[in-house]
């Protein structure tokens, strides 16, 4: 537990913990990797150690026990169907934080995508297609933020109004962000949403052991859509070598899915919501890399035209 003081983590969190799952909790450490107090490995009296995720109640995600009760339904549903994905053992909410707790899983996060996990994961993300099972639309979503549309009550209005002001940032962005939109200007809207859709699919949220991958987990803001987002995230992932090849195989499964129009959609909202992280946190030594990696995906995906 180098790094981290059990002082941390408010001890009304673990006492909901104990009475909503009926049984003791005690703290093991801290794993790697997450926001605010982190993922926290414990242990349940009498049963298998677990994973406890806790974030301070904040205006900007005031619905997130409502957000984690909708993932632990989706965890759920999706388990029933083979997804590798932890179950959730407990949801819940104290006056500052909400909490959830998933089985813990002994294998690392990927440390570097390769052309065998990238094949796996594609076959993986099938699993999720014709699951939808909660209204919470990540491809009308995408159709908004990318056609700069009005975003009114969106999945996160805070999110669409930090990616409309991102031409003010510089005019290399700017420029960028006027491609983006002249690429999906005359795109109308998806007719359906049919597919369970993670929404992060990025290798920290991808566990393996022994070059095969055992879990998928963070599926925090999972909701209906087309598979073909998270299909987005992983070509969002594989611009470099040796993945090139591979690559190109997830352009024409997602071409194969939703056609131009809809990929061009897909990635336009990958890159401006790529965008807008670094550019929110003050992470400005990384703001050109991502331009030229969004012009990259363009140019890639126009060549399929």
């Amino acid at each position: 537990m180098v790094g981290w003081s059990v002082r941390e983590l408010p001890a009304e969190i673990l006492d909901d913990v104990a009475r909503v799952v009926g049984a003791e909790v005690t703290l093991l450490g801290r794993l790697p990797g997450g926001l605010d107090l982190g993922a926290m490995r414990v242990q349940l009296a009498g049963r298998a150690d677990a994973v406890l995720k806790a974030v301070p109640r904040a205006q900007r995600h005031p619905h997130q026990l409502d957000e984690w009760l909708r993932a632990q339904r989706v965890v759920a549903h999706m388990r029933r169907r083979g997804y590798p994905t932890p179950v959730w053992l407990g949801v819940g909410a104290t006056a500052t934080h909400v909490w959830h707790l998933m089985d813990f899983v002994d294998a690392a996060p990927v440390p570097q995508l390769t052309p065998s996990l990238v094949e796996q994961l594609m076959e993986i993300i099938e699993l999720q297609a014709g699951q939808a099972s909660e209204p919470y639309d990540h491809w009308s979503y995408a159709w908004r933020l990318a056609t700069g549309q009005e975003f009114g009550e969106d999945l996160a209005p805070s999110l669409s109004r930090a990616v409309a002001g991102l031409s003010g940032y510089s005019s290399v962005v700017s420029a960028l962000v006027e491609r983006l939109r002249l690429s999906c200007a005359d795109v109308p809207p998806p007719r359906e949403s049919p597919d369970m859709v993670h929404s992060d699919l990025n290798p920290s949220n991808v566990l393996v052991r022994d070059g095969a991958v055992v879990a998928v987990v963070d599926v925090g803001n999972a909701g209906s859509g087309t598979r073909a987002t998270d299909l987005i995230d992983l070509v969002w992932q594989t611009f470099q070598d040796p993945l090139d090849g591979v690559r190109r195989q997830l352009w024409r499964r997602i071409l194969d899915l939703v056609g131009w129009e809809g990929a061009a959609v897909l990635a336009a909202t990958k890159i401006l919501v790529s965008l807008e992280f670094p550019i929110r946190h003050g992470w400005h030594d990384v703001v050109t890399g991502l331009v030229k990696r969004g012009h990259r995906a363009l140019d890639e995906l126009n060549a399929f035209r």
